[in-house]
């Protein structure tokens, strides 16, 4: 006898899913008052201030179309969006519904959980099963039958990455395991109760009726009563095992992805070091493994287990271990698959802060270099700022050189005599206190000689110039904009070759910047370009980074030899970078011609249309130019 007989909405059973949902509750909403109230004041600022703006529109926006819709798992990979989509956005409808159900069938606008997620255990014979033109058994069956498509395709994930379009799966920790086990049963064991029901009363809609009716055809109407309550315990007794495994699982994502979308809206990212913002970004990741396949450390050097995905999952659990963290391009290729944009390299560098200012402590005697004389040479309203790799690359010193002549430009030289790194690849190695002293040092030299304008030709220079500067007056530029500027402005003037040109994005440039367009502008006026099938923001790395501590150069040299094919497949007749990190990199492992964007530019060179000096675009520092 239903316990709905005695007009109750109880049976011991529940007990196992109300448990589960009273300490699922409890564990998210501790974990949240705790990473909000560690937040720095700043940003418990700026989210008051932003909640009630459009900035929350946005998210809520983005929300429905990446938490529950999926929309970038689905430009990248149909099967697994739908595998995604029958769990979130299945589940979600099966508890809406569920509960506009419960609550036309009871006339309450409130009741316990239990009540609509057993709702056929407590009222069998559905006498409301239309309301208002809305037949609940049909759809709460067609949404099951969503899910229980999703969950085999889930099945056969796991069994075959391959069959989904994946190289690689993700790989599973304690409280995954049992999070996952109970989530496969969960579905198949409520078709299972909510049949043996429907068999009993010979209710429900095409999936339950027709399950029960067959049950009830193979094992007999008395074996199938004997069947219904243990089918509801198991039910129960999974629901209850997944949510307190969840908090331990990635499947903490649910509810930790939300908020991360909306601070995210709000411009709370945390910083160089680790912070409490970290926490939300970490466990926002759901492990999809979207972001393995473009890793060319799997790829090409046959690394596995240091890809993004697994350093959240290490990092999380307070597993994270040198090798991991330091094992990484930082090429950002893994950031444009994030389907909620994790700042995966932000957290990758903070994550060596701590170790690497242990390791190191900063001393004055260390930075005495910094009190050496001014090096620099030259006068004018733009400065050049060269950078390691491009002194030790004559070519495109040299280049520049001719550039600056050709145009009539008045250039002050900051390091053409030497001078002191941009401090970035201290940055990127976790010494961000070490870092900072570099920068200071450099922003008072361009402040000193009072600069508008400053050019760079190392992407790596230009992203910490732009982001950690704040050269507030100067604006900042990369080579490849300066050259679009000049022939624009008439100042240059060059010699179309009419050969073909194939250009490989600089990962710090492009992915880094949003700097696409001006390099193939200038490209275009030299010949015919080749884009490789990778390009833009897909752009492969050429493998040099300076932000990877670990890989030997027989690695490097597998990736760069990899991502050469891709551009020698084109067709071209020569590889155009903008990067002389890149440039030395290819050349090492190319079978085409290797060029610097400036020493194609210098070498089609003709006399200067105009001695007119370039536009200073004094007061103002450039934003990253759109992609």
């Amino acid at each position: 006898m239903h316990t709905s007989d005695m007009n109750t909405h109880f049976d011991p059973f529940v007990i196992p899913f109300t448990l589960g949902v009273i300490y699922l509750f409890a564990v998210v909403v501790w974990r949240y008052v705790k990473w909000f109230a560690e937040l720095p004041e700043a940003d418990r600022r700026a989210f008051r201030h932003a909640l009630f703006t459009v900035r929350s529109l946005k998210a809520v926006r983005e929300v429905v179309e990446e938490a529950l819709l999926h929309k970038s798992i689905l430009r990248v990979n149909p099967l697994l969006w739908y595998m995604h989509l029958s769990f979130a956005l299945g589940w979600f409808l099966l508890i809406v519904i569920g509960k506009f159900e419960t609550s036309a069938y009871l006339k309450e606008a409130f009741n316990p959980p239990h009540v609509h997620v057993f709702f056929r255990y407590f009222y069998p014979e559905e006498p409301f099963r239309f309301h208002r033109g809305f037949n609940y058994a049909f759809l709460m069956d067609a949404v099951l039958l969503f899910i229980l498509s999703g969950v085999a395709l889930a099945w056969f994930k796991r069994l075959r990455a391959s069959w989904l379009g994946m190289k690689k799966t993700t790989k599973h920790t304690r409280g995954d395991r049992m999070a996952l086990a109970a989530l496969w049963v969960v579905f198949p064991a409520r078709l299972l109760a909510e049949s043996a029901t429907c068999g009993i009363h010979q209710t429900g809609d095409f999936l339950t009726h027709s399950t029960g009716m067959a049950l009830a055809g193979m094992v007999g109407p008395d074996a199938l009563r004997m069947m219904e309550l243990p089918a509801w315990w198991i039910y129960s007794l999974a629901l209850g095992m997944f949510f307190v495994a969840m908090p331990y699982s990635r499947y903490m994502h649910i509810f930790t992805e939300v908020p991360h979308i909306f601070l995210r809206h709000y411009g709370i990212r945390g910083g160089d070091k680790p912070g409490s913002a970290d926490n939300f970004q970490i466990q926002a990741c759901s492990r999809c493994g979207v972001c393995i396949d473009p890793c060319q450390l799997q790829s090409a050097a046959a690394m596995n287990d240091v890809q993004s995905v697994y350093f959240l999952r290490d990092r999380r659990y307070g597993l994270l271990t040198d090798p991991v963290a330091d094992n990484c391009l930082m090429c950002g290729r893994c950031e444009t698959r994030c389907p909620v944009h994790i700042d995966l390299n932000r957290l990758r560098l903070n994550s060596r802060t701590a170790r690497a200012e242990k390791a190191v402590p900063l001393t004055d005697d260390r930075y005495a270099y910094l009190r050496g004389e001014d090096r620099s040479e030259g006068t004018g309203k733009v400065g050049y700022f060269a950078g390691c790799m491009t002194l030790l690359s004559a070519p495109v010193m040299t280049a520049m050189q001719r550039i600056f002549d050709a145009a009539g430009e008045e250039v002050w030289w900051a390091d053409k005599a030497g001078g002191v790194c941009c401090g970035r690849p201290l940055k990127l190695s976790g010494e961000t206190d070490a870092a900072r002293r570099l920068m200071d040092y450099n922003k008072a030299l361009f402040e000193k000689h009072g600069i508008t304008t400053l050019v760079t030709s190392c992407p790596i220079c230009l992203k910490v110039f732009r982001e950690d500067y704040h050269l507030e007056g100067i604006e900042v530029i990369h080579h490849s904009q300066y050259f679009l500027r000049l022939l624009e402005a008439g100042r240059l003037k060059l010699k179309a070759s009419g050969a073909t040109l194939t250009y490989h994005d600089p990962c710090e440039l492009g992915r880094g910047l949003g700097i696409y367009d001006e390099p193939r502008a200038v490209l275009a006026r030299l010949g015919t370009l080749a884009e490789p099938k990778q390009t833009k923001k897909h752009a492969l790395c050429c493998g040099g980074s300076v932000a990877n501590f670990v890989l030997n150069s027989q690695q490097e040299n597998r990736i760069a030899t990899d991502a050469a094919a891709v551009y020698a497949a084109t067709g071209a007749e020569t590889l155009v970078t903008a990067c002389p990190q890149c440039k030395s990199t290819f050349r090492r492992n190319s079978a085409l011609p290797v060029s610097d964007l400036a020493e194609a530019v210098a070498a089609a060179l003709e006399v200067p249309a105009s001695a007119h000096r370039i536009p200073a675009a004094a007061g103002r520092t450039a934003a990253p130019a759109a992609s």
